[in-house]
């Protein structure tokens, strides 16, 4: 594991890469936790306006980032896409402060954030195309491992954030969010070699998927299971919490633990995971993760005590590690001559399924209760599994059909 690690390092720009998203996740986490609370205590937006300010300003990035992705392909350049998208989100964190007016408010993060959001996909995409110019054999595990960076970053941050709240308020809290997206931008402008887009003979050979359109069902279908997965994940971290004190009557201790416990082990997971990337397809992977889901929302489902919970956090690490660690490289597969799109199209799908998965799962516990939203999550980890199935075949049939044209 050691020497593979050291390989990693060997492809160009990989060690700044390691930074930027390490402090990606810091930058995110941070604020975080207490963005509602900010919100709502000292702005005095409702709960359902602050759930409706996120909406948006989610529903802004996915915009940004699919009008980017096919443009930053055919030349347009990414370090800059990337500068500028630090910048904005630095204005955008800086705006909370300026701005008190609701719909002015609505207005500039949205645009900031949407812009800011094309940092991450556009992040990836170069570290693929530096890990295709440095013929490296183990982009998979490049790519997990700078996703398990943010995992890493998400751990810190809010510990971070909690101590500059404490001390210093939510100006410096904000202030010091700002100051980590310059940072970024500053050693993307420093560091960061531009390079030229060179159309090579490999761009003109046929990919797996000859087109990105959401009209093709090699990439609608996982796409469609991919938001369901990422929507289950955003409703199962909402919901558990609720669910250990309303109705297993846990304590906040026990929240906290389950949700420590989880994070601690996702990082280690994704990392065992890209490592075994030779072995496995991303495709195998995602279903396996599926019924990894299957086994621990079912064991939600039936549970009567809080530490069933904590034990199945073994399951809850794995199943988030394959999703998120293996996702990327899942649509990269797909679309290896294009590393934007591919980028852009896993990080629309965990937006529009956060998004989702925030929204229906207050819904569904308000109407139905907790332990209802567990079974919600355990028939939409299903569907997923059938349709990564469903795709599988539709694979297979067209391979051999490939097959018997050529013969």
């Amino acid at each position: 594991m050691y020497t593979r690690l050291k390989k990693l390092f060997d492809i160009k720009g990989y060690s700044l890469f390691v930074i930027c998203m390490l402090l990606v996740g810091i930058g995110i986490s941070i604020t975080m936790p207490y963005l509602s609370l900010y919100s709502t205590e000292d702005l005095g937006m409702s709960a359902a306006a602050f759930g409706v300010f996120m909406a948006v300003s989610s529903l802004s990035g996915v915009v940004v980032n699919s009008l980017i992705a096919k443009r930053s392909d055919s030349g347009l350049n990414r370090k800059w896409i990337i500068i500028v998208a630090m910048l904005s989100s630095a204005l955008g964190y800086t705006s909370y402060l300026v701005f008190h007016n609701y719909f002015i408010l609505l207005m500039t993060v949205s645009l900031f954030n949407g812009l800011g959001a094309a940092a991450m996909p556009q992040i990836y995409a170069y570290a693929q195309e530096s890990a295709n110019a440095s013929k490296s054999d183990d982009k998979t595990f490049a790519m997990s491992t700078l996703r398990s960076l943010v995992s890493l970053g998400f751990l810190v941050g809010p510990l971070g954030g909690t101590f500059i709240l404490g001390f210093f308020g939510y100006k410096r809290l904000f202030l010091g969010t700002s100051a980590i997206f310059l940072t970024i931008a500053l050693l993307v402008f420093l560091f960061l070699q531009q390079r030229k887009v060179v159309q090579s003979n490999t761009r003109k050979k046929q990919s797996p998927v000859s087109t990105s359109s959401l009209k093709n069902t090699q990439i609608r279908q996982p796409l469609i299971a991919f938001i369901f997965l990422f929507a289950v994940n955003a409703m199962n971290g909402i919901n558990t919490p609720l669910f250990i004190v309303n109705e297993l009557h846990g304590t906040h201790t026990v929240v906290g633990l389950v949700v420590s416990v989880c994070a601690g082990m996702e990082i280690p997971i994704m990392l065992v995971l890209g490592a075994m990337s030779k072995k496995i397809s991303n495709h195998a992977l995602m279903m396996i993760g599926c019924l990894i889901a299957v086994i621990y929302y079912t064991i939600l489902s039936v549970s009567n005590h809080s530490w069933q919970l904590i034990a199945a956090q073994l399951l809850q690490a794995t199943y988030v590690a394959i999703v998120m660690g293996n996702g990327l490289s899942y649509f990269t597969d797909l679309l290896p001559n294009s590393p934007g799109q591919s980028a852009t199209i896993y990080s629309n799908g965990s937006t529009m399924g956060r998004l989702v998965g925030n929204l229906g799962g207050g819904m569904i516990a308000q109407l139905a209760g907790f332990r209802y939203v567990n079974l919600v999550c355990l028939v939409i980890v299903i569907v997923s599994f059938i349709i990564f199935w469903r795709a599988r075949a539709h694979r297979d049939m067209e391979v051999k059909t490939g097959q018997t044209q050529s013969i």
